[in-house]
């Protein structure tokens, strides 16, 4: 028998038939239906604590239905009644501060058990498992969110609506089976998420950035801006940072590379990374920053927090958006100005995106070295033209051959990094920047990736990053410093690449 089928008839058997209708002595009775396919919305379900999930504290997912129809789908209707039981007989320790989340859901789970047994519905094992689990992440988690966050294959999460959620699996977007129950359902779930981090999302300010407990990055943009209904993207950090080793298994970078950049971290350069939306740039900061030394003072700086710094001598800041009122906002520019202050050894900066790059520039170029950050680009010559751009956003009138000069002498380092179209990410060139030449920034790749390599059967790219055979001049820095290099790393392939620029 079909899960539905004995969902009805256990309905069926603990349900008393209805009077008859009145006028139809003589004509069969009709009975009323299921009491509980209807629940009453947390609203206005007395003695109900408000709340801003559905099926948390505050409230319970309303059963899928189609437009202008009643529910009818029964093992919604039974999530419902568990979740609207447990809700009254937890109460107030949903909205414990003193209550850790741990006890929280050990509790919730025993009571979740208690209550299906009451229900007496004919379930299997793994029917049970289900539904526990469902109610639970409705109750305590991010609803269908949950599930897709707490698997480690995915990397994204995009609801576009409400009953559209895509993932990213391995660099490829696919569609998922998970959906939210309403639109309301969903619009709770954005507010759970940015209310625990300070900030609000309404029709007054209807989008956001914020992050969950991981400090997987998260954006919401909620009606009227989202005229298909509330969207939301969710980008995940691994639980586990990773290392350089990972991303050399991965292929994003070889060994090579990986002890050039771990030299230039030591020595103290200032270090760019350039690259495009969702190509990874904010992980090869984690894992160059496991390069920094651990007897240094290391100042982040970031709109939402996102690094995952290893070091113990870490000061984490954080921008800050206005009020309902328009006051109160903090950004990076005033953060960075402010860190120049707090005698930082290193300054990351998570993101240059407007003025705050000219105080970056003065600050690597006033004996602030061993600066990171990161820049949105399509290649270090673009990351260059960027950077102009972005001083120029600081409302300053300075001519583009100081600016120029500016970058020439404070950035000694562009790394590029950038998604294929094979879905892997990998690092396609590493650069130096050498100074000026006229009135243009010269560059000089120090390894480039191999496209000529071609792809593989199923589409991947078999290439790497190779060197081109040029020694950077801030080799000779290294030795000073007595960091050596391996002259190997610098061997050229049999067909040279790069470019001076």
């Amino acid at each position: 028998m079909k899960l539905s089928e004995r969902l009805s008839a256990a309905e069926s058997a603990s349900i008393p038939p209805a009077p008859a209708v009145s006028g139809s002595q003589h004509g069969p009775a009709t009975t009323a239906a299921p009491a509980a396919a209807v629940v009453p919305s947390p609203s206005t379900t007395p003695g109900t604590p408000t709340g801003s999930l559905p099926g948390g504290p505050g409230g319970h997912p309303e059963p899928v239905r189609g437009r202008g129809q009643q529910p009818v789908d029964a093992f919604a209707a039974l999530k419902q009644r568990a979740a609207t039981a447990l809700f009254e007989r937890m109460g107030t320790r949903f909205n414990d501060s003193a209550t850790k989340e741990e006890d929280l859901r050990t509790w919730a789970r025993e009571e979740l058990i208690r209550i299906i047994d009451a229900e007496q519905v004919p379930l299997s094992a793994e029917e049970r498992s289900r539904l526990v689990r469902d109610v639970a992440d409705d109750v305590l988690g991010y609803g269908p969110l949950q599930r897709l966050l707490d698997d480690p294959d995915v990397t994204e999460i995009m609801v576009n609506r409400m009953d559209q959620i895509y993932v990213e699996r391995k660099g490829k977007l696919t569609l998922t089976e998970s959906r939210f129950s309403s639109e309301d359902h969903l619009r709770k779930v954005i507010e759970r998420i940015v209310s625990k981090v300070g900030r609000r999302i309404d029709e007054s300010s209807p989008l956001v950035d914020a992050r969950l407990e991981d400090g997987s990055r998260v954006n919401a943009v909620i009606p009227p801006l989202a005229v298909g209904g509330s969207s939301l993207t969710i980008r995940k950090f691994s639980k586990v940072p990773l290392t350089v080793r990972n991303l050399i298994d991965f292929g994003t970078l070889t060994p090579d590379m990986a002890e050039l950049l771990n030299a230039c971290v030591r020595a103290k350069l200032n270090i760019i990374v350039s690259g495009g939306t969702g190509t990874g740039k904010t992980t090869l900061l984690n894992v160059l920053s496991s390069f920094l030394p651990h007897d240094e003072r290391i100042v982040t700086i970031e709109d939402a927090v996102e690094l995952q710094i290893q070091q113990q001598h870490v000061v984490r800041l954080e921008s800050r958006p206005p009020n309902t009122e328009g006051k109160g906002e903090v950004t990076i520019r005033e953060l960075l100005r402010n860190s120049l202050r707090m005698r930082p050894d290193r300054i990351v900066v998570g993101e240059v995106r407007g003025g705050e790059s000219l105080d970056m520039l003065q600050a690597m170029n006033t004996g602030h070295d061993g600066s990171l950050s990161t820049v949105h680009s399509n290649s270090p010559r673009d990351a260059v033209a960027r950077l102009e751009t972005l001083v120029l956003m600081a409302g300053m009138d300075l001519p583009l051959r100081a600016i120029r000069e500016q970058i020439a002498s404070a950035v000694n380092l562009i790394v590029q990094i950038s998604r294929l179209r094979d879905g892997t990410r990998r690092i396609t060139h590493v650069t130096e920047v050498q100074g000026m030449e006229g009135d243009i920034v010269t560059l000089q790749d120090a390894f480039v990736f191999d496209y000529s390599a071609g792809v593989d059967a199923h589409g991947r790219f078999l290439g790497r990053p190779v060197p081109t055979g040029i020694r950077p001049r801030f080799i000779d820095r290294f030795e000073d410093l007595g960091i050596h290099v391996s002259p190997s790393v610098f061997a050229a392939p049999l067909t040279p690449a790069g470019r001076v620029s």
